[in-house]
């Protein structure tokens, strides 16, 4: 393994979730330009750029010579990682019709993230040199290469630029093959490019903070972000350190992510939204809690308790992206969006840390996660309801915390 290569074990046994937390840095990074990058350059572009960096320097990574190197390396695999990912996302959202969008930003980004996470361990059993498997996980990016002929541009992006053209055959091709009747012409060209559009109000990271009540809801959000990044991270992390096969263990954690995803889905559709999250961090974190009373022997029950502590968080974690979306306003939406996903990045560097406490204690990281996990559930009773409420479209529509 990796740890017994560099020998990362006794007074080194810190570099271990030092390597983790870094990669997570490099998805800080990477969600922090990903958005602005795309904005620039184009959805297509950065899209199969990051996918080259994932792949490229993934790649690299096998030839280490050294644990710095490694990590280094690491580091940039998590920007091109969580780059791509975002980039998707927009691209996907921007170019689906309304009615697919929901599922494929729900369901589909979820628990395709699911499927791959299960295929982890299946090739961590069969090839157990890092090296190798590195190169196994490695090789299907390679397999991304043909979709650049089957991907359009985003038109919504295009259409920003003033590339109308561009725009219009990408929608007449889409209407082709839907067997869709399209007019000739979708745009007026020239009309659309001698008018200038509206001067659009400018937002600042301040104004999440402009009033009492925008104040509140920022920071509940940010919290609420972190500690729940920190138990889904910590959970998913910790699988070494539960009882039985570490490969079993590791599979059983991805598997129960599809059943959570779609708990979530069907209670964003039917249900207030406070409440069924609250609900599911009290799940969660409770079970996470309830650990430390489980007999020695009983390691399935302890098994158990994990995967339903880690159902309740992964659920609330999918559910935030939509909460989140609905309770500030058009000025700010976006921007609110990017800092409470920075929060989540914090979280997920300092998860590591939770898990490498469990060396001191084998019931401390399950204390501390689902003590905080629980604590947030309360929090977000405090929230307000936005279920059945239009988007609000300026700060005075914002609905008032409870």
């Amino acid at each position: 393994s990796l740890l017994l290569q560099w020998n990362l074990v006794c007074e080194d046994d810190w570099k271990a979730p030092l390597t983790t937390s870094l990669f997570f840095v490099g998805v800080l990074i990477g969600s922090f330009i990903s958005g602005q990058l795309s904005d620039r350059f184009g959805r297509k572009n950065i899209l199969f750029l990051t996918m080259a960096v994932q792949t490229g320097f993934s790649f690299l990574q096998i030839f280490s010579t050294s644990w710095e190197m490694f990590t280094v390396l690491f580091l940039i695999v998590g920007m091109g990682q969580i780059s791509n990912y975002v980039v998707a996302f927009i691209l996907g959202t921007e170019i689906l019709g309304k009615s697919v969008r929901i599922i494929f930003s729900t369901l589909g980004v979820c628990v395709f993230f699911a499927i791959g996470y299960m295929l982890l361990p299946l090739f961590a059993y069969f090839i157990r040199d890092w090296r190798m498997l590195l190169l196994a996980l490695t090789v299907p990016g390679l397999f991304c290469i043909p979709l650049w002929w089957i991907i359009p541009e985003s038109p919504r992006w295009l259409i920003s630029q003033g590339r109308y053209k561009e725009a219009e055959a990408i929608i007449q091709k889409a209407a082709k093959i839907n067997g869709i009747p399209a007019p000739a012409v979708l745009f007026d060209i020239a009309q659309m490019q001698d008018s200038k559009p509206e001067q659009q109000q400018k937002a600042i990271l301040l104004d999440l903070f402009r009033t009492r009540n925008i104040a509140t809801i920022t920071i509940m959000s940010l919290l609420l972000w972190f500690f729940t990044s920190v138990g889904y991270f910590g959970l998913s992390l910790s699988t070494p350190n539960w009882h039985g096969n570490a490969y079993i263990n590791c599979f059983l954690s991805a598997v129960i992510e599809i059943p959570a995803y779609v708990i979530a889905w069907l209670l964003l559709r039917s249900f207030p939204r406070r409440y069924s999250l609250s609900g599911i961090l009290f799940l969660g974190g409770g079970v996470v809690l309830f650990i430390q009373l489980v007999p020695a022997d009983y390691n399935i029950l302890s098994i158990g308790l994990v995967m339903l502590g880690k159902f309740g968080i992964t659920a609330a974690f999918s559910m935030l992206y939509v909460y989140n979306v609905e309770l500030y306003p058009t000025l700010v939406r976006n921007m609110a969006v990017g800092a409470t996903s920075m929060a989540s990045r914090l979280g997920s560097i300092l998860a590591p840390y939770f898990v490498y406490l469990g060396a001191y204690d084998r019931f401390l990281p399950y204390i501390l996660m689902g003590s905080l996990t629980v604590l947030i559930g309360i929090l977000t009773l405090f929230l307000p309801e936005s279920y059945g409420n239009p988007l609000p479209e300026s700060f005075e529509q914002m609905l008032q915390v409870k």
